[in-house]
């Protein structure tokens, strides 16, 4: 009994001096964590305060891919404050801030640190088409290919060496919107001259060309070749009637018409509007 109790109080010593041992090397990993985090933070408060990795003015960020906006306005745009750690700089918050207050469809950013600066590469968005309200719509704005429509407004207010572009659309850009796209490519690609589409009546798409007004009826997948259509008919204006002629209508390509002026929407003769005293 008496080498049983001794054999037991041997290893409870030996456990206990097992869990003192391991409560130290935990103590130990525990303190050594805490130095390395504060030895860490005193790091990055080092790094972060060098000379060589902050930005003190606009002029150390580089702007790239830029024709419409200048890169003082891109440059006024970035949420930086100067002097400013590159460290603590959100590239990606930054770019989305670009994306949302101009007309930029893409911007990138990214940091170097040798020398210390920022490069900004920004894909801007083309206007294609001067939009004009209808009685209800928005202001007088521009349209990009993929159908981005911004006030003209936003385009001036920033400073944007803009040429209006020569192809205007009448009507709100909210009803044609994802119709726009096959619409301008189409339209682009046009071997007749377009200057204007009206889209009032989405029943009826007007268009504007050197051939005269012409009718395409709703938007639908014949519109290329309603287009092509058109094209072969280049001889129109040297037809001996056409200044009688009202619009083209090409709703069914197959059968394509041509709309006369009624006579009686013809002018009335001039009449004379002198004075009873001038008799």
């Amino acid at each position: 009994m008496d080498s049983i109790a001794s054999v037991s109080q041997s290893e409870l010593g030996l456990r206990r001096k097992q869990l003192q041992r391991a409560r130290r090397l935990r103590l130990l990993q525990v303190c050594w964590q805490i130095v390395s985090a504060g030895c860490l933070a005193s790091g990055l408060v080092w790094v972060t305060g060098r000379p060589a990795w902050v930005i003190h003015q606009p002029e150390q960020v580089v702007i790239e891919g830029n024709q419409l906006l200048s890169a003082r306005t891109i440059r006024s745009l970035l949420p930086v404050s100067y002097p400013q750690s590159l460290l603590r700089l959100q590239p990606e918050v930054m770019a989305k801030q670009l994306e949302s207050q101009a007309p930029i469809a893409k911007a990138t950013v990214s940091r170097h640190l040798f020398p210390a600066g920022l490069t900004v590469t920004v894909k801007e968005r083309y206007p294609v088409a001067l939009t004009v309200p209808a009685a209800a719509g928005p202001a007088l704005g521009v349209l990009d290919e993929n159908g981005w429509w911004v006030p003209l407004q936003s385009y001036t207010s920033l400073e944007v060496s803009l040429q209006l572009p020569g192809l205007k659309v009448i009507g709100n850009p909210d009803q044609y919107r994802l119709q726009w796209p096959p619409v301008y490519e189409a339209v682009s690609r046009s071997a007749v001259k377009i200057s204007q589409i009206d889209w009032q009546d989405p029943a009826n798409l007007i268009l504007k060309t050197e051939l005269g007004d012409v009718h395409f009826g709703p938007y639908s997948s014949k519109f290329v070749e309603q287009l092509k259509v058109l094209d072969r008919m280049r001889q129109l204006p040297k037809h001996p009637r056409s200044p009688q002629i009202s619009y083209i209508d090409l709703k069914n390509p197959a059968s394509p018409t041509v709309k006369i002026i009624p006579k009686s929407a013809k002018a009335p003769p001039k009449t004379d509007n002198r004075s009873a005293s001038g008799r």
